[in-house]
């Protein structure tokens, strides 16, 4: 009934969710469903045993020497699935034959210990009571006279020796009997709390177990949560998208169409400083010019003059006539074409507002996820109804399934059991009560014996008196040697039962540490009864048979403890895919399939979305057909890079001078000279200012600037101009025609998104369930406290101990027995006695 329950507990825990068949791979984001409550279980499933388990370790050695075969487990199978005695003949059957002498040889360590402890039974009373009779003859050393020898004590101390050993040895096995006993007794009073813990895990196991399953449905939630919030940003999650799809063309036409808008400004701009700079210019060079000019005009009258045909100044005359020439301006702008009618045609394009235009155009497609959250209104109050309804019939299921009966069908089961064995835990502890009661009588008996012994060894070696003779030894002496023999009385009479004990342990403690506790400890014993068709002859696996009714499923012992004993989910442990398929049960296809139709019908419609209208396309051309491209750029670059007059004009006047300074004294050296002084006049007035004066530099630097810019902007404007068109013409198009192709891949990455919410949250619910929910270590506990920990640990290695010491103690008394007899006749005072004879004494 228990295990019909659990299995039932688990199918709920399996068929409460349902799985989506994964359609799409896409890469949602990643939800958190956190951990599954689980409360630390309290039972550690371990014995540390103390200082006693050097003793335990000596005597796993020690049944290692008696059994060092490995665990049969070819012949347990054989042995276990054969016949015996159902028919007479079966034992003479050659296979039955041959297993029982492979049993045999597998015990025979275990037998011949037997064998020898069976014959210390029999032959050690025996033995007594023919010792007895025999002394009782005054034979075997009854007989009170004592023939003394030279070497008398030497043998005394020799036997006095080798007693006290056998006796020291005898103590130290009574010693290991007594801490086996004393252990045993501890642990069975401690015990009650270990099975409290372990009564208490299982109790947390099955509390734990519907707040897991809860939290497993809880967290539906998160999963319905997270897809509502994807749902109410459907503008943001999938108009996004789609604009994001689409905005790889677009922006970068709306861009280039911003870009000439921009461009149109700065040509009105260049041109304007073309304009003004050039006026600026022509100014200053013109004034240059009419100076230079009267110059050079009253430069030539002087030169005219009577004096300059004179011999001694002819030659410096025409020197000076020939280099009026260079007296001249050498950048000449008024001969620069204008561009008055680029501006005009320029300013009549900025009449209409291009960047405006194209803010338009941005701004109605940054309106994309406004529209899709226009026209998916419907649809998305569709969708949020599904998503109810599977919460609501999750909630339904979970209420229809009877988990509380269930539940409170096990906990009854297990409050009977826990009752059960609090009641009867008085009554093991008496009975544990009386076992060691009567081992600590079997010590006991040792004690008593090992008393004797020590007395007389006390005794004799106190009162003997090596002046005395046999006759006239003391009453000490006499005493320690009647203890000796009293001794050897108790020896015989309590040595045969000790043995019968120790035989009755050691075959059962040793074949269960043997063939229970090791093997359970490497697992070979779960292989034994995961054998096919052991347990059950119809049936393969016996597990699989029990729990599914269908024995050829692969269910083992070994893989069901090792998986709880690592805290594995019991579904995992049991492997109830067998019994029900969470791949199946977890199955919400039927809700996931409403979803993607009701998402494969958002029709969403861009077609109100204009980049640019005509009145935008008509200006760009406009402005390529504005006439930049035909302004000659390569006129005013040359003016610009030339100098302001052909000659500098202070070498020219101080050339002037020096020339003047060759000619006589008189009003033509000094007509020249004064010439000079105009000439650096107009140099500093006129030429300085315009090559350094702020207002001169600043119009040749923006002509510059602006006449560069200009040749660029013309630079195949046509083809640029055409080139956004085709760009903004080409955007437009996909948005017209194909933007459904888009709306429709990005729709359905929205709805793998949406679908994968659900994916992810099966596929934690069935992790979960394998792994977390309904956690078996307890189940795994329990079995180790019961095999190793009560039975091995406990039980075995205790009662073990116990006969190694005892029997070890017991096989030690036939030394001291020997010893104590003969040393009694050299303490106790004897009838008679004669000289010294080296003689071998007869008993």
């Amino acid at each position: 009934m228990a295990v019909e329950l659990c299995l039932l507990l688990l199918l709920f825990c399996g068929s409460t969710i349902s799985e989506v068949q994964p359609i799409y791979k896409p890469p949602p984001g990643t939800l958190d469903f956190g951990f599954v409550p689980a409360k630390t279980y309290d039972t550690g499933a371990y014995h540390e045993p103390g200082a006693i388990g050097i003793l335990f370790k000596i005597v796993h050695a020690f049944l290692y020497l008696v059994q060092p075969n490995t665990f049969p487990q070819d012949l347990i199978r054989k042995l276990a699935q054969q016949q015996f005695g159902n028919t007479q003949g079966d034992y003479q059957k050659p296979e039955n034959v041959v297993l029982t002498l492979q049993a045999i040889y597998y015990e025979i360590g275990f037998i011949v210990s037997a064998a020898l402890g069976l014959l210390f039974i029999l032959l050690l009373p025996l033995v007594g009571l023919c010792f007895c009779m025999c002394r009782c003859c005054d034979n075997c050393g009854g007989e009170m006279h004592q023939r003394q020898k030279k070497n008398a004590d030497c043998q005394r101390s020799c036997f006095a020796t080798f007693l006290f050993v056998a006796s020291l040895i005898i103590s130290v096995g009574v010693l290991c009997a007594y801490a086996a006993n004393q252990h045993l007794t501890n642990q069975v009073r401690g015990a009650k709390k270990l099975v409290n813990s372990n009564f208490k895990d299982l109790k947390i196991f099955l509390n734990d177990t519907p707040a897991q399953i809860d939290y497993l449905v809880s967290q539906y939630n998160t999963t319905k949560d997270k897809a509502l919030s994807d749902l109410n940003n459907v503008g943001p999650v999938l108009g996004t998208r789609v604009q994001e799809q689409l905005g790889k063309e677009v922006r970068p036409a709306l861009d280039a169409a911003l870009t000439m808008a921009g461009a149109i400004r700065e040509t009105k701009e260049a041109l304007e400083n073309v304009s003004v700079s050039v006026e600026v210019l022509q100014e200053g060079t013109e004034r240059l010019h009419a100076n230079l000019t009267d110059v050079k005009m009253h430069l030539s009258n002087t030169l005219n003059d009577s004096a300059c045909n004179a011999a001694q100044a002819a030659s410096t005359c025409n020197i000076i006539r020939n280099s009026l020439g260079q007296l001249n301006i050498n950048a000449n702008f008024s001969g620069l074409p204008g561009v008055s009618s680029q501006l005009a045609k320029v300013n009549d394009v900025l009449k209409i507002d291009l960047s405006s235009l194209v803010q338009k155009g941005y701004a109605a497609f940054n309106d994309t996820p406004d529209l899709v959250v226009n026209q998916t209104r419907n649809i998305l109050s569709d969708i949020k109804s599904v998503l109810e309804s599977i919460g609501s019939n999750i909630t339904a299921f979970t209420r229809a399934l009877p988990v509380q009966n269930i539940l409170a069908d096990l906990m009854v089961h297990l409050t009977q059991t826990e009752a059960y064995v609090q009641d009867y835990f008085p009554v093991v502890e008496q009975y544990d009560f009386y076992r060691w009661l009567g081992c600590l009588i079997l010590c006991c008996m040792l004690v008593l014996i090992l008393v004797f012994y020590y007395l007389g060894l006390l005794c004799g070696t106190c009162g003997y008196d090596k002046h005395a003779s046999p006759t006239t030894r003391g009453c000490i002496s006499n005493t320690g040697g009647n203890f000796l023999m009293a001794g050897v009385g108790f020896s015989f009479l309590f040595s045969w039962v000790l043995m019968i004990v120790v035989v009755l342990t050691f075959v059962t403690g040793g074949n269960v540490e043997k063939l229970v506790c090791e093997p359970f400890e490497d697992k070979n014993l779960f292989k034994i009864l995961d054998t096919p068709y052991l347990l059950n002859k119809h049936w393969k696996n016996y597990l699989a048979g029990i729990i599914f009714k269908n024995p050829n499923v692969n269910l083992t012992f070994e893989k069901v403890y090792s998986d709880c004993k690592e805290n594995k989910g019991i579904y995992t442990s049991l492997h109830l895919e067998h019994l029900f398929n969470i791949n199946e049960l977890l199955n919400i296809s039927m809700y996931t399939e409403d979803v993607a139709l009701k998402i494969e019908h958002i029709q969403i419609n861009l077609s109100k979305i204009i980049l640019l209208d005509e009145t935008g396309k008509e200006n760009l051309l406009n402005f390529s057909s504005s006439g930049i491209d035909g302004i000659d750029f390569s006129a005013y670059l040359t003016e610009i890079n030339k100098s302001v007059t052909k000659v500098d004009l202070l070498s020219f006047a101080n050339d002037l001078e020096a020339r003047a300074d060759q000619l006589p004294k008189g009003a033509l050296e000094n007509a020249l000279k004064g010439h000079a002084n105009n000439i650096r006049m107009i140099h500093n007035q006129q030429v300085v200012p315009l090559e350094q004066a702020m207002k001169y530099v600043k119009a040749r630097s923006t002509l510059n600037q602006s006449i560069r810019l200009l040749k660029r902007t013309s630079s195949e404007l046509m083809v640029k101009v055409k080139n956004v068109i085709s760009a903004v013409n080409a955007a437009q198009n996909l948005i017209n025609n194909n933007a459904s192709q888009v709306i429709v891949q990005e729709t359905k990455k929205y709805m793998d998104t949406i679908i994968g919410y659900f994916e992810q949250y099966t596929e934690w619910v069935k992790e979960s369930i394998s792994m977390e929910v309904a956690a078996c270590k307890p189940i795994a506990n329990v079995i180790d406290t019961a095999v190793d920990i009560f039975l091995c640990s406990y039980i075995a290695d205790s009662v073990n101990t116990f006969w190694f010491g005892l029997g070890g103690s017991s096989m030690f008394l036939i030394p001291a027995i020997i010893f104590a007899v003969k040393l009694s006749k050299y303490y106790r005072r004897m009838d008679t006695e004669d000289v010294y004879d080296d003689s071998v004494e007869q008993w």
